[in-house]
């Protein structure tokens, strides 16, 4: 990851718990490289991997994240391995591994499902942490793009619980409440005992009918429960989820899948989140009083005369402005930024690293 300018992030060396909780299985019969890969994971802040020698041992091992396959095995060969690792239901992120680099053998372990490809040669100890950090990353995201498709769900969910909330007032609330009001008559004109204690029945039932229509109405998520075997239905027994920290609305000028992920964390974290998918609703957006911090890419095509592809910050702006970056891209626009984050971004740490360029850290 580059290193040019003081404010692009990179890829530390010094482990996190992002790191910590990763599961690593390095599949290789040679015990010198075995140390040095395992050398070369502590040094660089990865936990160590679980060894084995041969594919077999592989395919048995526990659930893992990231597979490190050396191609030359014993009994199976790695692109053996790799096909029955990414039929799996959750497969791992697999590195294959060779001896020599074989431009065929790499294109062909890509087709297959690898996540990328090492050669063990004079760069393999500079590139390992280097692969390691973005296959980490990459499936972090795609782990954070899962959940802002459940939340995007869930949103959907709650906007049609939303429409039928009014339908439900408008249909039930009126005939309830003269309902109610009947049998609040009947009870106080003092019927005989055994009419009175079905009235108050009634009465029972109609109130808790009551209590669920206000639920309803007050209803900030749709969090569902078992019902009967395969069949669910909505809690609502549960309060709706409130934000207890506000801090300001996010501007998002990102590509769809980026996009997603980072709303999800940013509301969670106390945003209001706010996209734009043009120049103009983006120009538009940033003049809010109440935006705290923007997020735009830094294009593949950006030059260093425009390195934001065409957005023009405004001079004595109140918010931060952060640019998402791959590669060069980072270093022009580190000049217009007040941060540049790498991509793929960690979704383990996003939020804090936006905090911290708020709060001036």
């Amino acid at each position: 990851l580059s290193r040019r300018t003081a404010n692009v992030t990179a890829a530390g060396a010094a482990g996190g718990p992002e790191k910590a909780g990763l599961r690593i299985l390095l599949v290789d019969d040679d015990a010198s490289m075995a140390r040095l890969v395992q050398r070369v994971l502590r040094v660089h802040g990865f936990p160590p991997a679980t060894h084995v020698d041969t594919g077999q041992a592989a395919l048995a091992a526990a659930e893992t994240d990231i597979v490190l396959l050396d191609h030359q095995l014993p009994d199976l060969s790695g692109l053996e391995v790799l096909e029955t690792f990414c039929a799996r239901a959750q497969p791992p992120s697999v590195i294959l591994v060779t001896a020599h680099g074989n431009e065929s053998l790499a294109a062909k372990a890509l087709r297959q499902g690898a996540e990328d490809y090492l050669a063990k040669d004079s760069a393999f100890v500079d590139l390992l942490p280097q692969v390691l950090e973005r296959v980490r990353r990459n499936r972090a995201l795609r782990d954070a793009l899962e959940a802002a498709e459940r939340d995007r769900v869930r949103a959907e969910r709650l906007a049609a619980v939303a429409e039928l909330t009014v339908t439900l007032h408008h249909e039930i609330n009126n005939p309830l409440m003269a309902a109610s009001a009947e049998v609040e008559l009947l009870l106080r004109a003092g019927p005989d005992p055994e009419l009175g204690e079905a009235l108050t029945a009634v009465k029972s039932s109609l109130d808790r009918i009551r209590d669920i229509l206000r639920r309803i109405r007050d209803l900030r998520e749709a969090p569902s429960t078992e019902y009967l075997t395969g069949i669910k239905m909505l809690d609502l027994s549960v309060g709706g989820a409130v934000r207890d920290v506000d801090r300001g609305t996010a501007v998002l000028a990102l590509p769809e899948d980026l996009a997603r992920v980072a709303t999800l964390l940013l509301r969670t974290a106390g945003f209001t989140v706010v996209r734009a998918t043009t120049a103009d609703e983006l120009d538009e957006a940033v003049g809010a009083p109440e935006v705290t911090v923007v997020l735009v890419p830094a294009g593949a095509g950006s030059s260093a005369a425009d390195p934001l592809a065409g957005f023009r910050p405004a001079a004595g702006r109140r918010y931060k402005l952060l640019s998402l970056a791959s590669g060069d891209a980072g270093a022009g626009a580190a000049q217009e930024s007040d941060h540049v984050m790498m991509l793929p971004f960690d979704p383990g740490t996003f939020v804090a690293e936006v905090l911290s360029v708020l709060e001036g850290r």
